[in-house]
């Protein structure tokens, strides 16, 4: 598998339906991978998500169109896929500033948004500490939230759900706790791009078991499946933005693993993060892409 020349290729296909529908479904398969693991990885790695980055490349060929040749408007929106002259309209002012009609005009300023490609960097050898866990179905029982994703600061959101972990509750709990990963896990699950800010997520804070029903807590069930568990030790939280980062960079790209959209735990060895070589494991079910 050469991830590097599939996802270009996937790119390419971009590129040659700018002024067509996109079939997602034909791209993931161009890139080599589910359509779910493409979106994710791409969004990783190219500081923005998919559909944005197409967005922006069919309004950058709208404006060199609109500069070019003698297109109307109204036909440039429904090439583009937009529902009306109108629609399109708002989203050129957006990223260009100008309106539409401004664009044939000359010295009007215009953002070109180029086409990205995926190069190889030759990095560090830096090791990265992973195992991988086949799992039968289990349960996550604790508390959950549908929280907004924010980048900054604290998230009132999250300190609500931390809120509720009263000494007593943990200890509840922990006696629930009877399967790996071992005590309290934070839980990422229903969402589509973690590199959005304010998109939303369910977030559970609980521990995993095979206790399937709790009159007092939420449930989560989950399925079978392997698990890649990659384990990180150093500075809270600057360790786990980099062991993040290499996962996707270094460690998908060369596995043959792709993600599976099934929820992500997070285990933390205690609340104190203060010590510099915290350790933390980051629990994430994948599937073999040629399975």
């Amino acid at each position: 598998m050469n991830m590097l020349r599939q996802f270009n290729d996937a790119i390419a296909y971009i590129e040659s339906n700018l002024l067509h529908d996109i079939d997602y479904r034909q791209m993931a398969r161009i890139a080599g991978c589910s359509e779910y693991h493409f979106r994710r990885m791409f969004s990783f790695l190219a500081g923005m998500s998919l559909a944005d980055y197409i967005r922006r490349r069919k309004l950058s060929r709208a404006a060199e169109l609109l500069q070019s040749s003698d297109i109307k408007i109204i036909d440039l929106a429904l090439q583009l896929g937009y529902e009306s002259p109108e629609a399109f309209s708002k989203a050129f002012q957006a990223l260009h500033g100008v309106l539409p009609s401004h664009a044939k005009k000359n010295n009007t300023m215009l953002k070109m948004v180029s086409p990205l490609s995926f190069q190889l960097t030759i990095r560090g050898g830096k090791e990265m500490n992973y195992r991988l866990v086949e799992k039968e179905p289990f349960y996550v029982v604790g508390y959950k939230k549908t929280i907004t994703l924010q980048f900054e600061g604290v998230n009132p959101q999250l300190n609500e759900l931390y809120s509720r972990l009263t000494p007593e509750v943990i200890a509840e709990l922990k006696a629930l706790s009877n399967i790996e990963p071992n005590g309290i896990v934070n839980v990422s699950t229903n969402f589509t791009d973690r590199t959005i800010e304010g998109s939303e997520l369910d977030q559970y804070i609980g521990v995993a078991t095979t206790t399937e029903r709790s009159d007092r807590f939420d449930v989560l069930p989950v399925a079978a499946s392997i698990w890649a568990v990659f384990e990180v030790i150093g500075p809270f939280p600057q360790a786990l933005q980099d062991t993040w980062a290499n996962i996707y960079a270094q460690w998908f790209p060369s596995s043959g693993y792709e993600l599976t959209g099934g929820p992500e735990m997070l285990w933390n060895e205690s609340p104190d993060t203060s010590k510099p070589n915290y350790r933390s494991e980051i629990w994430i079910p994948v599937r073999s892409i040629e399975s």
